[in-house]
Protein backbone atom coordinates (compact mmCIF):
# COMPACT_ATOMS: atom_id res chain seq x y z
CA UNK A 1 0.00 0.00 0.00
CA UNK A 2 1.17 3.91 -0.74
CA UNK A 3 0.32 5.32 2.20
CA UNK A 4 -0.44 9.22 3.19
CA UNK A 5 -0.06 9.28 7.57
CA UNK A 6 -1.64 12.25 9.16
CA UNK A 7 -1.25 12.38 12.73
CA UNK A 8 0.80 14.67 15.35
CA UNK A 9 1.50 12.85 18.91
CA UNK A 10 2.98 10.27 20.52
CA UNK A 11 0.32 8.15 20.17
CA UNK A 12 0.32 8.75 16.87
CA UNK A 13 3.81 8.07 16.36
CA UNK A 14 3.19 4.47 17.49
CA UNK A 15 1.36 3.93 14.56
CA UNK A 16 3.71 5.37 12.09
CA UNK A 17 6.68 3.50 13.26
CA UNK A 18 5.05 0.18 12.72
CA UNK A 19 4.10 1.49 8.79
CA UNK A 20 7.63 2.50 8.53
CA UNK A 21 8.73 -1.20 9.97
CA UNK A 22 6.06 -3.14 7.51
CA UNK A 23 6.12 -3.85 4.20
CA UNK A 24 4.22 -0.73 3.18
CA UNK A 25 5.19 2.40 1.55
CA UNK A 26 4.49 5.45 3.55
CA UNK A 27 4.73 8.56 0.69
CA UNK A 28 3.91 11.25 2.54
CA UNK A 29 2.84 12.43 5.79
CA UNK A 30 0.86 15.31 7.36
CA UNK A 31 1.27 16.58 10.96
CA UNK A 32 0.37 19.65 12.52
CA UNK A 33 2.64 22.76 12.40
CA UNK A 34 5.22 23.31 14.83
CA UNK A 35 3.69 24.59 18.48
CA UNK A 36 5.04 26.76 21.16
CA UNK A 37 5.96 25.16 24.18
CA UNK A 38 7.82 25.57 27.97
CA UNK A 39 9.21 28.31 29.34
CA UNK A 40 11.08 29.33 26.57
CA UNK A 41 7.71 29.47 24.06
CA UNK A 42 9.74 28.02 21.48
CA UNK A 43 8.46 25.95 18.36
CA UNK A 44 8.56 22.41 18.67
CA UNK A 45 8.02 20.01 16.39
CA UNK A 46 5.41 17.01 16.48
CA UNK A 47 6.68 13.61 17.44
CA UNK A 48 5.08 12.58 14.35
CA UNK A 49 7.30 15.16 12.33
CA UNK A 50 10.44 14.21 13.92
CA UNK A 51 10.18 10.26 13.35
CA UNK A 52 9.04 11.00 9.72
CA UNK A 53 12.35 13.63 9.49
CA UNK A 54 14.60 11.20 10.88
CA UNK A 55 12.93 8.55 7.67
CA UNK A 56 13.47 11.23 5.68
CA UNK A 57 9.88 11.43 4.70
CA UNK A 58 8.20 14.08 3.22
CA UNK A 59 6.41 16.19 5.58
CA UNK A 60 3.41 18.26 5.57
CA UNK A 61 2.07 21.08 7.45
CA UNK A 62 -0.92 23.01 6.51
CA UNK A 63 -2.87 24.74 8.78
CA UNK A 64 -5.88 23.23 7.70
CA UNK A 65 -6.88 20.76 4.92
CA UNK A 66 -9.50 22.84 3.03
CA UNK A 67 -7.47 24.71 0.42
CA UNK A 68 -7.76 23.11 -3.07
CA UNK A 69 -3.78 23.58 -3.48
CA UNK A 70 -3.11 20.94 -0.90
CA UNK A 71 -5.51 18.76 -2.55
CA UNK A 72 -3.59 19.07 -5.42
CA UNK A 73 -0.43 18.09 -3.74
CA UNK A 74 -2.02 15.36 -2.22
CA UNK A 75 -2.63 13.99 -5.18
CA UNK A 76 0.45 13.69 -6.91
CA UNK A 77 1.47 11.22 -4.16
CA UNK A 78 -1.13 8.69 -5.59
CA UNK A 79 -1.92 7.39 -2.81
CA UNK A 80 -3.96 3.79 -1.99
CA UNK A 81 -5.30 4.52 1.70
CA UNK A 82 -4.54 7.72 4.17
CA UNK A 83 -4.14 6.58 7.79
CA UNK A 84 -5.25 9.15 10.24
CA UNK A 85 -4.19 8.75 14.00
CA UNK A 86 -4.27 11.37 16.35
CA UNK A 87 -3.92 14.45 13.85
CA UNK A 88 -5.83 17.09 15.12
CA UNK A 89 -7.28 18.96 11.86
CA UNK A 90 -10.38 18.23 10.34
CA UNK A 91 -10.44 16.06 7.23
CA UNK A 92 -12.92 17.23 4.67
CA UNK A 93 -14.94 15.43 2.12
CA UNK A 94 -12.89 16.47 -0.45
CA UNK A 95 -9.73 14.55 1.15
CA UNK A 96 -11.60 11.61 2.55
CA UNK A 97 -12.11 11.15 -1.11
CA UNK A 98 -9.23 11.49 -2.77
CA UNK A 99 -6.89 7.98 -1.42
CA UNK A 100 -8.17 5.00 -3.90
CA UNK A 101 -9.42 2.77 -0.28
CA UNK A 102 -10.28 6.38 1.12
CA UNK A 103 -8.93 7.27 4.74
CA UNK A 104 -9.05 5.40 7.53
CA UNK A 105 -8.13 5.81 11.10
CA UNK A 106 -6.72 4.06 14.39
CA UNK A 107 -9.22 5.20 17.14
CA UNK A 108 -8.47 4.59 21.14
CA UNK A 109 -12.08 3.21 21.88
CA UNK A 110 -14.38 0.12 21.30
CA UNK A 111 -16.27 1.88 18.93
CA UNK A 112 -19.48 3.25 19.33
CA UNK A 113 -18.10 3.74 23.11
CA UNK A 114 -16.08 6.98 23.31
CA UNK A 115 -16.15 9.13 20.09
CA UNK A 116 -14.55 11.98 20.38
CA UNK A 117 -11.09 13.52 21.52
CA UNK A 118 -10.29 11.72 24.67
CA UNK A 119 -11.42 8.04 24.80
CA UNK A 120 -8.59 6.29 26.58
CA UNK A 121 -9.11 8.64 29.94
CA UNK A 122 -12.83 8.68 29.73
CA UNK A 123 -13.54 5.16 29.48
CA UNK A 124 -10.85 5.24 33.22
CA UNK A 125 -12.79 8.14 34.75
CA UNK A 126 -15.93 5.75 34.08
CA UNK A 127 -15.15 3.15 35.51
CA UNK A 128 -15.32 0.62 32.71
CA UNK A 129 -14.17 -2.71 33.01
CA UNK A 130 -12.27 -2.51 29.27
CA UNK A 131 -11.33 -0.60 26.61
CA UNK A 132 -9.23 -0.60 23.41
CA UNK A 133 -9.25 0.21 20.17
CA UNK A 134 -11.12 0.55 16.68
CA UNK A 135 -9.58 0.37 13.20
CA UNK A 136 -12.39 2.44 10.73
CA UNK A 137 -13.25 3.92 7.71
CA UNK A 138 -13.16 7.69 8.03
CA UNK A 139 -16.63 9.63 7.38
CA UNK A 140 -17.21 13.10 7.53
CA UNK A 141 -19.18 12.47 10.93
CA UNK A 142 -17.52 12.59 14.48
CA UNK A 143 -15.93 8.74 14.55
CA UNK A 144 -19.19 7.36 12.70
CA UNK A 145 -17.41 5.38 10.28
CA UNK A 146 -18.16 1.74 9.37
CA UNK A 147 -15.60 -0.48 11.73
CA UNK A 148 -13.13 -2.59 10.39
CA UNK A 149 -11.28 -4.08 13.49
CA UNK A 150 -11.75 -4.18 17.14
CA UNK A 151 -8.95 -5.21 19.30
CA UNK A 152 -9.96 -5.17 23.52
CA UNK A 153 -8.12 -4.99 26.61
CA UNK A 154 -8.87 -4.86 30.14
CA UNK A 155 -8.45 -1.86 32.45
CA UNK A 156 -6.81 -2.98 35.53
CA UNK A 157 -6.65 -1.29 38.56
CA UNK A 158 -3.40 -0.47 38.16
CA UNK A 159 -3.70 1.29 34.95
CA UNK A 160 -3.54 5.36 34.90
CA UNK A 161 -4.21 7.29 31.84
CA UNK A 162 -0.74 7.43 30.83
CA UNK A 163 -0.73 3.34 31.18
CA UNK A 164 -3.18 2.80 29.48
CA UNK A 165 -2.80 5.58 26.84
CA UNK A 166 0.78 3.58 26.11
CA UNK A 167 -0.84 0.00 25.90
CA UNK A 168 -3.82 1.43 23.33
CA UNK A 169 -1.15 3.26 20.97
CA UNK A 170 0.86 0.02 20.67
CA UNK A 171 -2.48 -2.20 19.47
CA UNK A 172 -3.51 0.49 17.79
CA UNK A 173 -0.19 0.12 15.67
CA UNK A 174 -0.72 -3.68 15.99
CA UNK A 175 -4.14 -3.53 14.76
CA UNK A 176 -3.66 -0.83 11.77
CA UNK A 177 -0.76 -3.12 10.07
CA UNK A 178 -2.43 -6.18 9.77
CA UNK A 179 -5.79 -4.50 8.66
CA UNK A 180 -3.36 -2.37 5.83
CA UNK A 181 -2.01 -6.22 5.04
CA UNK A 182 -5.27 -7.16 3.76
CA UNK A 183 -7.18 -4.05 3.48
CA UNK A 184 -9.97 -4.83 0.47
CA UNK A 185 -11.16 -7.61 2.64
CA UNK A 186 -11.39 -5.59 5.71
CA UNK A 187 -13.32 -3.50 3.77
CA UNK A 188 -15.41 -5.77 2.31
CA UNK A 189 -17.04 -7.23 6.23
CA UNK A 190 -17.26 -3.46 7.43
CA UNK A 191 -19.54 -3.17 10.09
CA UNK A 192 -21.47 -0.16 10.61
CA UNK A 193 -22.05 1.28 13.79
CA UNK A 194 -24.65 0.71 15.85
CA UNK A 195 -27.15 3.83 17.41
CA UNK A 196 -26.89 2.23 20.76
CA UNK A 197 -23.89 2.37 23.42
CA UNK A 198 -22.81 5.48 22.29
CA UNK A 199 -21.03 7.75 23.65
CA UNK A 200 -18.35 10.66 23.45
CA UNK A 201 -15.14 11.54 24.97
CA UNK A 202 -14.82 15.22 25.16
CA UNK A 203 -11.08 16.83 25.23
CA UNK A 204 -10.04 16.95 29.01
CA UNK A 205 -9.73 20.04 30.85
CA UNK A 206 -8.12 21.04 33.61
CA UNK A 207 -10.88 22.49 35.85
CA UNK A 208 -12.03 18.37 35.07
CA UNK A 209 -9.61 17.38 37.64
CA UNK A 210 -10.80 19.20 40.65
CA UNK A 211 -12.44 16.75 42.75
CA UNK A 212 -15.92 16.59 44.27
CA UNK A 213 -15.94 14.78 47.47
CA UNK A 214 -19.62 14.71 47.62
CA UNK A 215 -19.17 11.51 44.89
CA UNK A 216 -18.38 8.23 45.93
CA UNK A 217 -14.85 6.99 46.68
CA UNK A 218 -14.90 4.49 43.70
CA UNK A 219 -15.86 7.18 41.40
CA UNK A 220 -13.14 10.03 42.54
CA UNK A 221 -10.47 7.05 42.60
CA UNK A 222 -11.15 6.54 38.88
CA UNK A 223 -10.78 10.30 38.26
CA UNK A 224 -7.45 10.06 39.73
CA UNK A 225 -6.18 7.51 37.78
CA UNK A 226 -7.47 8.55 34.39
CA UNK A 227 -6.14 12.00 35.02
CA UNK A 228 -3.13 10.91 35.48
CA UNK A 229 -0.52 11.98 34.11
CA UNK A 230 -2.70 15.06 32.72
CA UNK A 231 -4.51 17.23 33.99
CA UNK A 232 -3.86 15.57 37.74
CA UNK A 233 -6.73 15.86 39.88
CA UNK A 234 -6.63 17.84 42.65
CA UNK A 235 -8.36 19.53 45.54
CA UNK A 236 -8.29 22.80 47.66
CA UNK A 237 -7.42 23.29 51.19
CA UNK A 238 -6.39 26.67 52.68
CA UNK A 239 -6.64 28.35 49.38
CA UNK A 240 -3.57 26.24 48.15
CA UNK A 241 -4.31 23.80 45.19
CA UNK A 242 -2.99 19.63 46.78
CA UNK A 243 -2.51 17.89 43.69
CA UNK A 244 -3.78 14.16 43.69
CA UNK A 245 -1.29 11.29 41.48
CA UNK A 246 -2.39 8.31 43.31
CA UNK A 247 -5.06 6.83 45.91
CA UNK A 248 -7.43 4.20 46.83
CA UNK A 249 -10.77 3.62 47.87
CA UNK A 250 -12.09 2.53 51.63
CA UNK A 251 -15.12 1.65 52.79
CA UNK A 252 -16.37 4.38 55.12
CA UNK A 253 -18.79 4.77 58.26
CA UNK A 254 -17.80 7.94 59.29
CA UNK A 255 -20.70 10.43 59.64
CA UNK A 256 -18.53 13.44 58.62
CA UNK A 257 -18.84 15.58 55.55
CA UNK A 258 -17.56 15.31 52.40
CA UNK A 259 -14.24 16.82 52.12
CA UNK A 260 -13.61 16.36 55.95
CA UNK A 261 -9.95 14.71 56.53
CA UNK A 262 -10.77 11.38 58.53
CA UNK A 263 -7.24 10.36 59.45
CA UNK A 264 -3.62 11.13 58.69
CA UNK A 265 -1.40 7.85 58.53
CA UNK A 266 2.03 6.89 56.48
CA UNK A 267 -0.37 5.06 54.31
CA UNK A 268 -1.73 8.28 53.05
CA UNK A 269 -4.29 11.01 54.24
CA UNK A 270 -8.65 9.47 54.41
CA UNK A 271 -10.58 11.95 53.40
CA UNK A 272 -14.91 11.52 53.40
CA UNK A 273 -16.47 11.05 50.56
CA UNK A 274 -20.30 11.31 49.21
CA UNK A 275 -19.57 7.28 49.40
CA UNK A 276 -16.57 5.90 51.38
CA UNK A 277 -13.17 7.81 51.70
CA UNK A 278 -10.21 8.25 49.44
CA UNK A 279 -6.96 7.71 50.66
CA UNK A 280 -4.74 10.31 49.06
CA UNK A 281 -1.70 8.38 48.53
CA UNK A 282 0.79 10.49 46.57
CA UNK A 283 0.02 13.90 46.18
CA UNK A 284 1.94 17.34 45.53
CA UNK A 285 2.50 20.73 47.32
CA UNK A 286 1.99 24.06 45.24
CA UNK A 287 5.77 24.04 44.06
CA UNK A 288 6.94 21.02 44.84
CA UNK A 289 7.48 17.42 43.52
CA UNK A 290 5.07 14.62 43.76
CA UNK A 291 5.54 12.72 46.61
CA UNK A 292 4.16 9.88 48.82
CA UNK A 293 2.48 11.03 51.93
CA UNK A 294 4.76 9.18 54.25
CA UNK A 295 7.50 10.94 52.50
CA UNK A 296 5.69 14.21 53.55
CA UNK A 297 5.30 13.40 56.69
CA UNK A 298 8.57 12.00 57.59
CA UNK A 299 9.55 15.60 56.94
CA UNK A 300 6.68 17.79 58.61
CA UNK A 301 4.37 15.25 60.20
CA UNK A 302 2.57 17.92 61.66
CA UNK A 303 1.41 19.15 57.58
CA UNK A 304 -2.14 17.10 57.76
CA UNK A 305 -4.54 16.27 60.61
CA UNK A 306 -7.93 15.17 61.11
CA UNK A 307 -10.72 17.80 60.92
CA UNK A 308 -9.26 19.81 57.98
CA UNK A 309 -11.46 19.98 55.32
CA UNK A 310 -11.11 20.55 51.58
CA UNK A 311 -13.23 22.68 50.00
CA UNK A 312 -16.33 21.27 48.51
CA UNK A 313 -16.64 21.62 44.74
CA UNK A 314 -20.26 24.34 43.64
CA UNK A 315 -22.49 22.73 41.13
CA UNK A 316 -20.78 23.78 37.87
CA UNK A 317 -22.36 23.29 33.88
CA UNK A 318 -21.66 19.88 33.15
CA UNK A 319 -19.81 18.95 29.64
CA UNK A 320 -22.88 18.24 26.68
CA UNK A 321 -23.58 14.36 26.53
CA UNK A 322 -23.78 15.57 22.48
CA UNK A 323 -20.60 16.01 20.28
CA UNK A 324 -19.84 19.88 19.73
CA UNK A 325 -19.16 19.26 16.26
CA UNK A 326 -20.60 16.68 13.38
CA UNK A 327 -17.20 17.24 12.02
CA UNK A 328 -14.88 14.17 11.48
CA UNK A 329 -11.82 14.06 14.57
CA UNK A 330 -8.53 13.76 12.96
Amino acid sequence: MRIIFAGTPDFAASSLAALLASSHDVVAVLTQPDRPAGRGRKLVASDVKTLALAHALPVLQPERLRDPAIHDQLRTFDADVMVVVAYGLIIPAAVLDLPRYGCINVHGSLLPRWRGAAPVHRAIAAGDAESGVTIMQMDVGLDTGPMLHKVATPITAEDTGGSLYQRIAELGAEALVTVLDDLPSYLSRAETQPDDGVTYAHKLTKDEGRLDWSRPARALHDQVRAFNPWPVAWGRMDDQVIRVWASEALANTSTLAPGTVINVSPAGIDVACGDGALRLATIQLPGKKALPVADLLRGRPDLFRPGQHFEVLTAEPQPSSKPSSQANPS
